[in-house]
């Protein structure tokens, strides 16, 4: 197996609190990292500080073997980094936005307008490439976010919530995407929707306050706690056992 994320005792402190303490784990080639918890868990502040977005406490995070720290430039190339709430130009169309990024992520000239072409097809967003992104509904919003994460090809994508505000039909193929790029990637998602778990995931990580309370494959997780009969149910009891 072949690790792209290695994380190790990762903390992050504001002032008295604590957001997360002492995580631990890695994530190899192949597989896709859900990463629940309840709302102010820490699996946002988490996603920040393996993308260099917030600087950890303590602890370590090595992405494709470069140390977050001491190498914050290779480590940005090697990461897709969807945040909750991706900020987005609103008054650049979708198609401007993502030769921007293009151009910031320092795709070839030449092959920059293939690039953009093919993620425009993978995203589906080729009815809104023209029309300003304010203008967009949510989930296409959602979708501009996704695309500028995986335009420069990255090994690891770090998704905060990537579903969100899709429709049933665009959830279904955002997460075939997914499955279909995990076979080369190393994809971690955070995500309050247990049945994306089922979807998507070949493992599954429960953090509340801050700390990490299991991590496990979803038939893990069904073996471990055979006495209850669904992920929600299986998710509360160890959120509650907390």
């Amino acid at each position: 197996m072949v690790e792209l994320l290695k994380v190790k005792n990762l903390t992050k402190k504001f002032g008295p609190l604590t957001a997360v303490d002492d995580i631990s784990f890695n994530v190899n080639k192949g597989e896709v990292l859900g990463f629940l918890g309840p709302n102010g868990a820490g699996k946002s502040t988490t996603m920040k500080m393996i993308t260099g977005f917030l600087t950890p406490s303590s602890g370590s995070a090595i992405v494709c073997g470069n140390d977050i720290l001491d190498e914050p430039i290779k480590v940005k190339k090697s990461i897709g980094y969807l945040p909750e709430g991706a900020p987005l130009y609103g008054d650049m169309t979708a198609g401007s936005f993502l030769n921007f990024i293009a151009e910031m992520r320092g795709i070839n000239k030449k092959n920059k307008p293939k690039v953009i072409e093919n993620i425009i097809e993978k995203i589906n967003l080729n009815e809104v490439v023209f029309r300003p992104i304010e203008t967009l509904s949510k989930g296409f919003k959602r979708r501009v976010g996704l695309a500028q994460a995986m335009l420069h090809d990255p090994d690891l994508l770090i998704l905060d919530e990537p579903t969100d505000g899709l429709d049933p039909n665009q959830k279904f193929e955002v997460r075939q995407l997914l499955k279909d790029l995990s076979k080369n990637k190393a994809i971690v998602i955070s995500t309050h929707i247990l049945e994306e778990v089922d979807a998507v995931c070949s493992r599954a990580m429960v953090i509340a306050k801050g700390k990490l309370l299991a991590d496990s494959t979803p038939s893990g997780l069904r073996k471990k706690f055979s006495d209850e009969d669904s992920l929600d149910s299986i998710f509360r009891k160890i959120i509650s056992e907390r």
